[in-house]
């Protein structure tokens, strides 16, 4: 069922590129496997996928440490500046930062291991109480603060879009975070590299590669739903 539903949406995936005249390598799955037992990612990791994302720092410690062979863990989630030292070294891309102070202890942490931590900084682009981010118009003036970090380096930005029924309506959220996206990428600021755009997740990520996304976060169409009881 793992290997269908994977199959299923990268079959999606390569519609909506068709529709949008993109190609389908423009875009990265990352399947987000929060919440789900490591077994579930062996059956994936034999069918080509690497990518997965992970909201909890102890999870993904716990699958860092008993998966069979090296994958790329993504850090989707919030992350609280106490926790980087745990996970600065296991993963490829911090996908939620939003803040000078959580670029710079992801600084700290990245020098101690003499290694540069791959980042997205997070917009809140629909201005929902409920989710973290930035304003977009906070996002420039924050890139261009970190950008002077050594061990940190911006290369894109990432959001969450509401959760709607109608993915059509958050079309024109994708569409605003691609325009800065672009703004911003035409810039170009000494040490970002604005080359991911992390957006869309299992209820629209269709949409979201129709606008631009050249990252996109699959959890429940490939493992099924959670039990958050």
């Amino acid at each position: 069922m793992l290997s269908e539903n994977l199959k299923s949406v990268k079959g999606r995936i390569a519609a909506a590129c068709e529709r949008a005249g993109r190609d389908p390598s423009e875009v990265t799955l990352v399947a987000v496997s929060k919440m789900k037992p490591l077994e579930d990612i062996e059956t994936l990791l034999a069918d080509g996928q690497l990518e997965y994302g992970e909201n909890y720092v102890q999870e993904l410690c716990d699958k860092y440490e008993h998966i069979s062979r090296p994958v790329h863990w993504h850090m989707i989630g919030h992350m609280q500046r106490n926790k980087v030292k745990y996970i600065i070294d296991k993963t490829v891309l911090i996908h939620s930062v939003d803040s000078l102070h959580l670029a710079r202890q992801i600084e700290k942490e990245a020098a101690k291991k003499d290694l540069t931590a791959d980042i997205l900084i997070q917009v809140n682009v629909a201005h929902e109480d409920t989710k973290f981010g930035l304003d977009a118009g906070e996002t420039l003036d924050l890139i261009r603060e970190i950008s002077l970090l050594p061990h940190v380096h911006v290369r894109g930005l990432m959001t969450s879009a509401p959760f709607v029924d109608d993915p059509e309506e958050n079309r024109c959220y994708f569409r605003k975070l691609h325009e800065l996206f672009i703004d911003i990428r035409d810039k170009n600021i000494d040490n970002v590299d604005m080359d991911i755009l992390s957006m869309g997740m299992t209820n629209d990520y269709e949409i979201a590669i129709e606008e631009g996304a050249t990252m996109i976060r699959v959890g429940t169409a490939i493992f099924g739903a959670r039990n958050y009881s």
